[in-house]
């Protein structure tokens, strides 16, 4: 076996190994099917302890190179027609004027490819029913367990809404309210945000923002009864919303008993190891309505959000709106259950966060 590990190296010896195996796998040393030496024995082969080279060959479970077979050992899934490869990758962002849609949070695509595969194996004909109204099970009950993981966020399947991305969902909203609220947002805002709105005969006020969020003085005067916020690295100021700030957020909605709506993309790509509390999580009155989008956390072409009604909204929602076809594919929404499900969304989203942390 040619593997050496350099003891000396600042790279850990878990990363060379990978990298090592990882080369050997695209240029075809190890072809697709062919089995990796048992980790035992590329322990003794290269001096590392056993746990070390399991922690490599998960990594390389991770991204979809090869996967692991209970009481057999673990087996290249890769191959060049299926996936990018690690040279195609490093070329691409080479060439970032070519790819100027992409980024660092890009969903690996040997995951995705491998869970699409799957999706058509284990659905069958399934893929080809109409989605129910507000969203398949499988799906709306994959976000519920994630969200209650993630963002200490306990609900009910019956709460989530799908849809095909944030502004289809802010559409939705603006019809339940019956167009006769008024809605105050961010000052500055992603653009689309106001748009939306005033398209739907909305009427926006602008509430400037400060260091930690709205300023408190904007939020006294405003005589909106919904606000939305974008708490998480709002664009595009950047400016994210402190507790303090999310709490007086709360307290606006409750003693006007008017709405939030908690625009939370891209809030999971925090370099912080935990969560930013959800202001939803912090209403016990049932005053927020939660958006988030897999468009920037997997990638630009899912076209896929979810919204989170308060309980107390339910009835409203399905008067007026029920009638309403889900717009996201059944594939699709199965493809996401299943990353969710997995546990490979959550994984790739932490190695997100680490590599930003390490930028840092």
């Amino acid at each position: 076996m040619k593997y050496n590990i350099n003891k000396d190296s600042s790279k850990s010896a878990y990363m060379q190994l990978y990298e090592l195996l990882r080369n050997d796998i695209v240029q075809g040393v190890y072809t697709y099917g062919s089995k990796l030496p048992s980790k035992r024995l590329m322990s003794e082969e290269t001096g590392i302890s056993v746990i070390t080279v399991e922690h490599s060959y998960s990594i390389l479970c991770d991204e979809g190179y090869v996967e692991a077979r209970q009481r057999s050992g673990y087996f290249v899934i890769y191959r060049e027609s299926d996936f990018i490869s690690h040279n195609e990758v490093v070329t691409e962002k080479k060439q970032k004027a070519h790819h100027n849609n992409l980024s660092d949070s890009t969903f690996p695509h040997s995951v995705l490819a491998k869970t699409m595969r799957k999706v058509l194996i284990d659905y069958g004909d399934s893929i080809l029913i109409k989605s129910p109204n507000q969203g398949c099970a499988e799906l709306r009950e994959a976000v519920c367990a994630y969200l209650a993981r993630s963002n200490n966020m306990h609900i009910k399947s019956e709460q989530i809404i799908i849809g095909s991305g944030a502004e289809y969902l802010y559409s939705l909203i603006v019809q339940m309210f019956s167009n006769n609220k008024t809605f105050a947002i961010e000052n500055p805002s992603y653009e689309k945000i106001q748009k939306v709105y005033t398209s739907n005969g909305v009427f926006c006020e602008l509430l400037n923002l400060g260091a930690n969020g709205i300023k408190t003085s904007e939020l006294k005067k405003s005589t909106a009864s919904v606000l939305h916020i974008t708490p998480f690295n709002s664009f595009p100021s950047g400016i994210t919303a402190n507790a303090s700030k999310r709490a007086e957020y709360v307290r606006w909605a409750e003693e006007r008993n008017g709405y939030i709506i908690e625009d939370n993309y891209e809030s999971e790509l925090t370099v912080s190891k935990k969560n930013e509390d959800t202001v939803f999580s912090l209403s016990e009155n049932g005053n927020v309505i939660y958006l988030n989008t897999f468009s920037k956390t997997i990638a630009p072409s899912i076209r896929v959000g979810y919204m989170v009604l308060p309980e107390n909204l339910l009835d409203l929602f399905k008067e007026k709106l029920g009638f309403y076809s889900c717009t996201v594919p059944v594939f699709e929404q199965y493809v996401l259950a299943e990353l969710l499900n997995s546990g490979n969304f959550e994984r790739h989203i932490n190695r997100v966060r680490r590599s930003r942390r390490k930028m840092k």
